[in-house]
């Protein structure tokens, strides 16, 4: 006998509520019918899943392995329902779609009036985080696709090119650099070079595109580093150093907010390459595609 689809959604309710009177209130039904559903799938298990105590239920070790899996199979049986329900009706319903922080602000405002208008009944609902979260969420199946940009290990995943962004130097307004015309990654080298925290993809985008090490600190420092663009952005414009800035999040007004000098970069193709991306046999690889192509006109 194999567990049913409700017994493992009550398992999910319950790891979430941590007590069975929320869980079974969530599920809509009574807490005698959801505790019966825990003690069925045990017995089909043949282990005990929670241990009950008086603070509320704890997962046990199988039902921690158990939970893993359940939840991999309740979003395929979503997907299972969107699709046939949708069948023949691209980007229509919910659509669950990641983006990193370093395209969101810049690239988004002009792409969801797009969707909005050649899909209305679509549903999108939007989770900004850094690229290994959203990758780790999209081949868990709680994500349907993730914007981001390459190059990034995607093993298992499959994508759609959308745009390649050029890499900008940014300077203060007043550097001896802003006097020149481009910038080399030799000269950024020798600047206090400031880049986003460890983390954000762009920064080893940066640093793999010019060719350049981590910037180097002395024992016991501690490196300057933003935890965004715009922070990034107000450091280098009050003289902290120079960084590296993505051309749509200049092209998006950025570099306005304070004194910068924008310069092109001698390297050979200093960018990044924005995509859709999707889990690799994901039924919803044809809605990624048309999503990339919509938003190649962003």
């Amino acid at each position: 006998m194999l567990p049913t689809i409700r017994q493992l959604q009550y398992l999910k309710l319950l790891a979430e509520h941590g007590a069975f009177g929320k869980a079974a209130e969530a599920a809509h039904v009574t807490q005698p019918t959801l505790s019966a559903g825990i003690q069925e799938l045990e017995r089909t298990l043949g282990a005990p899943v929670v241990d009950r105590a008086r603070t509320g239920v704890i997962l046990t070790s199988v039902g921690e392995e158990a939970l893993r899996r359940a939840t991999l199979i309740l979003n395929e049986a979503e997907e299972l329902v969107e699709a046939v329900k949708n069948a023949g009706q691209p980007l229509t319903g919910r659509f669950r779609l990641g983006v990193i922080p370093t395209i969101a602000p810049f690239l988004l405002p002009g792409a969801l009036p797009l969707l909005r208008d050649r899909f209305p009944k679509l549903r999108l609902f939007l989770r900004e985080d850094l690229t290994q979260r959203l990758i780790a969420e999209l081949k868990a199946g709680r994500l349907d696709a993730a914007l981001i940009a390459l190059p990034y290990d995607m093993s298992g995943l499959e994508w759609a090119h959308v745009a390649d962004d050029e890499l900008l130097a940014a300077l203060p307004a007043d550097h001896p650099l802003a006097k020149f015309k481009s910038a080399s990654p030799e000269q950024m080298e020798q600047e206090n070079l400031i880049l986003l925290e460890d983390g954000h993809c762009l920064r080893e985008h940066a640093l793999s595109a010019c060719r350049l090490n981590p910037p180097r600190v002395g024992v016991g420092e501690e490196p300057f580093a933003a935890t965004s663009l715009p922070t990034l952005v107000q450091m280098v414009g009050s003289g902290l150093g120079v960084t590296f800035l993505p051309r749509m999040a200049v092209s998006a007004g950025l570099a306005e907010a304070a004194q910068l000098a924008i310069r092109p970069i001698d390297a050979d193709n200093p960018s990044r390459e924005i995509v859709v991306a999707w889990r690799s046999g994901s039924n919803r690889r044809a809605e990624g595609k048309l999503l990339a192509e919509v938003l190649k006109e962003a």
